[in-house]
């Protein structure tokens, strides 16, 4: 059936701001303050609340909500957003809480896959392509860079850093930070390794993997307190866009990164 047919059975207030070729199927709630981009599907019984903003050719799937007050009772009702950037996948009964005064948004970049049952807490920043699988859970204020991949059944400390092209396995309880191109796993978490395959699909190259193997094993091999190794890593291996990125990542974490278990 057309979801034209079926948009009648919406509650969708007057002051929601609808963009062109947008679907909506039958018992969705739209709120005021709520602005949806061009192209985007909203599946049955989705509900999307103030201060949602839904960027363009997204897909909000059956029984999503969005844009939900947080559960902090710091929360006090100030005007707040939850933003999610352009062609991203919210699937089942996701639920997404827009920001409080700490931040005042949550936000999901372009390109990302949130899988059935995942909630994303209040002030987290998720940037692009990232694929959270089934009933991850985030709390306040963690930070998840580009390319994340993280397993299924995964729970995150607040204001923990999960950065870039990690991978992290499902059913991890997760109270540190993960440094990029890393995969982290087990009970307590720990480093697991370079996440070679999802860096090979991505297309770096050979070179640049086997660098980032060397500044993981000057770091966790070495014998070496942190900061000593941050200071051999960069007087000893070459400069990169990888290498600052660990470095600096490392440097500027509040929680302490993962130790390695071998």
């Amino acid at each position: 059936m057309d979801y034209k047919e079926l948009q009648p059975l919406a509650c969708i207030h007057p002051d929601a701001k609808i963009g062109k070729d947008v679907k909506i199927g039958p018992f969705v709630t739209i709120d005021a303050n709520v602005e949806i981009g061009d192209g985007t599907i909203i599946d049955s019984n989705a509900t999307i609340h103030s201060g949602a903003r839904i960027g363009k050719n997204c897909h909000i799937h059956s029984g999503a909500v969005v844009s939900d007050i947080p559960q902090d009772l710091k929360f006090k009702g100030e005007e707040t957003l939850a933003i999610i950037g352009d062609n991203t996948h919210i699937r089942e009964f996701v639920t997404i809480h827009r920001g409080t005064a700490s931040k005042g948004k949550t936000v999901i970049g372009n390109n990302c896959l949130i899988m059935a049952y995942c909630h994303v807490a209040h002030d987290c920043c998720l940037k692009n392509n990232i694929i959270m699988s089934n009933a991850v859970q985030l709390a306040g204020e963690v930070e998840v860079d580009d390319f994340a991949v993280i397993g299924g059944g995964t729970l995150v400390h607040q204001f923990s850093h999960l950065g870039k092209h990690i991978m992290i396995q499902g059913g991890t309880a997760v109270n540190k930070d993960i440094p990029p191109y890393a995969m982290a796993g087990r009970t307590p978490v720990s480093f697991e390794g370079v996440n070679s395959v999802g860096l090979n699909r991505r297309g770096f190259t050979k070179e640049q993997i086997y660098a980032i193997q060397d500044i993981y094993r000057m770091l966790y091999n070495s014998g070496l307190n942190v900061s000593a190794a941050l200071e051999k890593i960069e007087a000893e291996l070459p400069a990169s866009p990888e290498r600052d990125e660990i470095v600096n990542f490392i440097r500027s974490s509040q929680r302490g990164v993962v130790r390695a278990v071998f």
